[in-house]
C-alpha cells in the first residue's frame, strides 16, 4: 500500500483529486474517526451518499455510476490520501494512527439510483445491467463461511523497473492474469514480458458469499422467485444473517470457470456488494395516513356504550367469504395482533400472540407472510438446513426464518419432518433457532407469529386427546396459544343458514360495497389497522384483570383436564398474552375484566371439557349474536362466580 501511496503523491489523477477534495469538504469527521482507531491493518468503511455526491460534483457521479468497478477502486485510494491529509494536518492535535485500508461505501437512498431503471427487482436483472451501479433487494436465503482472497498484489518490470498491481478477478474464481506486456505509459514502450512479484506486496480481504431472494409478496401469482449471488467482502462480511431483508448496492457481474474444457461456459450472475442495509426493522411500519387514524378514533366513539358490538364489526372483516366462525375469527384476529413481547432480566423471550382459506387470509392481512406446508418446499423445511453449494456449506433458511417479523401459515402440520419438529419447539418459544451444522454454528430470528392447520388421522374420536387425533405432541400442540377443533357436524338449520349467506354474499358483490366502517371492513383498512394497534398500543394488566387471570390459573391446576400440558405456566403466558392482544383490538392501551375473560373464554374453547361453562360448544358453528354486550354480561357474571372459589 506505500507504493500505492508513493504514486498517488507524485501525480494523483484528476478524479482522484476531486473525490479527496468532496471527502475532506464532506466526510472529515468520519476521516477523524479513522485515524482515531487504533488497529492500522483493519478494513474501515466511509459511508458516502450518493445524492449528495450528485449535488457537489454531477460528471464524477456519472463516472461512478457508469465505471464502478474502476471508480470504486480510485475513491478507495482518494479516501486513504485524504485521510492521511487530515492526519497530516492535525497531528499536533490528535494522536492518529495511518491506515492503508479505508473503503468508500455507497449509500444511494433517496438519490436517483432508487428509480426502477437502476432498482430493478432480482428477476429483472439483464445484460444490460452488467457493470454499473446496481441495487437489489431482497431477502437472504443462504449465508456462506467466511473466507479469505488475496485482492491484490504488485509486481516490478524487470526491463524498466515499472512497478503496477494486479488484482485477481473474482469472475473466474479469484484466478491471476498477468499483462502480456509492461504496463508503464511512456513515451517510448518498455515492452517487457518478464515480471517479479514484489516481496510483501499482497493484500487479502475477507470474503463470504450470501444470496439474496426476491420477495414473494411483490411477484404475481405463478410467478417464480429469482435469487442472485451477492459477494461480500472486507467491512461487509457476517453483517446479515438468513432470513434478514437486505438492499444491497454493488456491481453486477458474472462468475464462470477457466479450468473446465470442451464443456458450454454459463455464466452465474453475482453481485459484488458495495454497501448493504439491512431492512429487518422496516418489515412491520405501515405509513397510515392520520385521516385513517381518525376514522379508526371516530369508529370507537361511536360503539363507546357497545363495545363489543363495534369489535363484531371488525371480526366480520375476517374471511368475510367464511359464514359464521365468530370463535376462529376472534382467534386469528389475537393471534395477528398479539401481545406485548416480554423479555425477562436473562434476555430470555416470550412469544408474541375454513382451515386453508383463514390461513391464505391471515397471510394477506400481514405485510409479511409465508405460506408452506408441513413438508416444505426445500430442504430447509420449516426450519434451516446446511447444503452444499460449489463445494461450499451454506446455511438455507426455512418458513420460519424467512417469516422473521411477519407470519407463517402451515398447512398440514402433521406432516412435518422429524428435524422441523424438533426444532420447531425452541423456534415457537424462544423465537430463535440454535445452528450446529457442518461446522456453521449460529442464531437464526424467527419472530414470528405461526399459525397452523391439519387434518385429523382418519375419523375424529372425541374420546380421545387431541394428540391422539393429530399425531401432534402435547408440547407441540402446548407452543400454541389457541388449539380449535372445527368438527363437521350434521346440523340441517346450519347447513339453511350457511346457503343463505353464500347466496347474500353472490348478491353483495354484484352491488357496491358500504364504505361506513360500521357495517364493512375491507381487507386494506382492516391490514391498516391490525398494524397500527401493533405498533401504538403497549397494554398493561390492571390489577383486576391480573386477579381473574390468577383465579382462572389456579382453578385450572385443580382440574384434572384432558390436556394437562396446557395446565402449565405456558397457559398463563397464553392468557396474558391473548388479554394484551384484546386491549389492542379494543383500541385501548388497558387490559381490563373483559379483556381478560375474553381471553379465558378463548382458552376454554381450546379445550374438549370445560372448568367454567357447561357447553363449549363446536367452533364451527359458533356465530355472531344481535347483542354481543348483553350475552358477555350473562358470560361474565357466570365466570365469575365461578371464580370466586378459588378466594374461597
Amino acid at each position: 500500500m506505500d507504493i500505492s501511496l508513493a504514486s498517488m503523491d507524485d501525480s494523483p489523477t484528476t478524479p482522484l483529486k476531486a473525490f479527496a477534495t468532496f471527502l475532506i469538504r464532506h466526510h472529515s469527521d468520519q476521516l477523524r474517526s479513522i485515524a482515531h482507531s487504533p488497529d492500522p491493518k483493519l478494513h474501515y468503511p466511509l459511508f458516502v451518499e450518493f445524492a449528495e455526491l450528485m449535488d457537489d460534483d454531477p460528471p464524477l457521479a456519472r463516472l461512478l455510476f457508469s465505471r464502478p468497478t474502476d471508480y470504486l477502486r480510485i475513491f478507495d485510494d482518494a479516501a486513504v490520501w485524504a485521510h492521511m491529509i487530515i492526519l497530516g494536518d492535525s497531528k499536533g492535535s490528535m494522536n492518529g494512527v495511518k491506515k492503508d485500508f479505508i473503503h468508500v461505501r455507497i449509500n444511494v437512498t433517496g438519490s436517483p439510483l432508487e428509480f426502477p431503471e437502476t432498482f430493478p427487482s432480482i428477476g429483472s436483472v439483464r445484460v444490460k445491467h452488467h457493470g454499473v451501479l446496481l441495487t437489489l433487494k431482497g431477502t437472504v436465503i443462504r449465508s456462506g463461511t467466511i473466507k479469505m482472497y488475496e485482492g491484490e498484489r504488485w509486481y516490478i518490470c524487470r526491463k524498466c523497473k515499472h512497478k503496477f498491481p494486479v488484482y485477481p478477478e473474482l469472475e473466474t474464481r479469484n484466478s491471476i492474469q498477468l499483462p502480456s506486456f509492461c504496463p508503464s505509459q511512456r513515451s517510448k514502450p518498455c515492452e517487457g514480458k518478464s515480471f517479479e512479484c514484489l516481496e510483501g506486496s499482497v493484500v487479502r480481504h475477507d470474503y463470504q458469499e450470501i444470496k439474496i431472494q426476491e420477495s414473494t409478496q411483490v411477484l404475481g401469482v405463478g410467478s417464480i422467485p429469482r435469487s442472485v449471488l451477492v459477494i461480500l467482502k472486507d467491512d461487509l462480511v457476517d453483517l446479515v444473517k438468513a432470513g434478514d431483508d437486505v438492499i444491497v448496492t454493488g456491481v453486477l457481474s458474472a462468475k464462470w470457470s477457466p479450468d473446465l474444457k470442451d464443456v458450454r461456459c454459463d455464466l452465474d450472475p453475482m453481485l459484488i456488494a458495495n454497501h448493504v442495509r439491512r431492512t429487518n426493522e422496516l418489515k412491520v411500519e405501515v405509513d397510515i395516513p392520520d385521516d385513517i387514524i381518525m376514522k379508526f378514533t371516530q369508529f370507537w366513539s361511536n360503539f363507546k356504550d357497545t363495545p363489543l358490538k363495534g369489535r363484531n364489526a371488525i371480526l366480520r372483516g375476517i374471511c368475510p367469504q367464511v359464514f359464521g366462525l365468530f370463535t376462529v375469527k376472534l382467534a386469528v384476529a389475537l393471534t395477528l395482533i398479539g401481545g406485548v413481547q416480554h423479555v425477562d432480566i436473562s434476555g430470555t423471550k416470550v412469544r408474541g400472540t375454513g382451515k386453508s382459506q383463514f390461513l391464505k387470509f391471515a397471510a394477506k392481512l400481514s405485510n409479511r407472510a409465508v405460506i408452506t406446508t408441513g413438508l416444505g418446499s426445500t430442504s430447509a423445511g420449516l426450519t434451516v438446513a446446511a447444503v452444499k453449494d460449489g463445494g461450499e456449506w451454506m446455511l438455507e433458511a426455512g418458513a420460519l426464518v424467512l417469516a422473521d417479523g411477519g407470519l407463517c401459515c402451515i398447512d398440514e402440520v402433521d406432516s412435518m419432518r422429524e428435524h422441523d419438529r424438533a426444532t420447531i419447539h425452541e423456534a415457537m418459544e424462544q423465537q430463535t433457532i440454535s445452528v450446529a451444522k457442518a461446522g456453521l454454528v449460529t442464531t437464526l430470528s424467527t419472530r414470528t407469529i405461526v399459525f397452523g392447520a391439519t387434518n385429523p388421522k382418519g375419523h375424529y374420536d372425541p374420546e380421545q386427546p387431541l394428540s391422539v387425533n393429530t399425531t401432534l405432541s402435547g408440547p407441540l400442540l402446548s407452543r400454541f396459544d389457541i388449539v380449535l377443533v372445527l368438527l363437521d357436524t350434521k346440523n340441517p338449520e346450519w347447513d339453511a343458514v350457511v346457503s343463505s349467506h353464500i347466496l347474500y354474499e353472490s348478491e353483495q358483490e354484484k352491488g357496491k360495497r358500504d364504505n361506513d366502517l360500521s357495517n364493512n371492513w375491507p381487507l386494506t383498512m382492516l391490514r391498516r389497522y391490525i398494524q397500527f394497534v401493533k405498533g401504538y398500543f403497549r397494554p398493561v394488566l390492571t390489577q383486576e384483570a391480573e386477579q381473574i387471570i390468577s383465579n382462572y390459573y389456579q382453578l385450572q391446576r385443580r382440574s384434572a383436564m384432558d390436556n394437562a400440558a396446557r395446565t402449565t405456566v405456558r397457559m398463563l403466558e397464553s392468557l396474558i398474552r391473548l388479554a394484551q392482544a384484546h386491549a389492542r383490538l379494543m383500541f385501548r392501551n388497558e387490559v381490563t375484566r373483559l379483556d381478560a375473560i375474553t381471553a379465558i373464554l378463548c382458552i376454554e374453547s381450546s379445550m374438549m371439557t370445560s372448568a367454567l361453562v357447561d357447553s363449549v360448544g363446536n367452533a364451527l358453528h359458533s356465530n355472531f349474536t344481535e347483542n354481543p354486550d348483553e350475552e358477555y354480561a350473562k358470560q361474565e357474571t357466570l365466570i365469575l362466580d365461578k371464580l370466586k372459589s378459588v378466594d374461597e
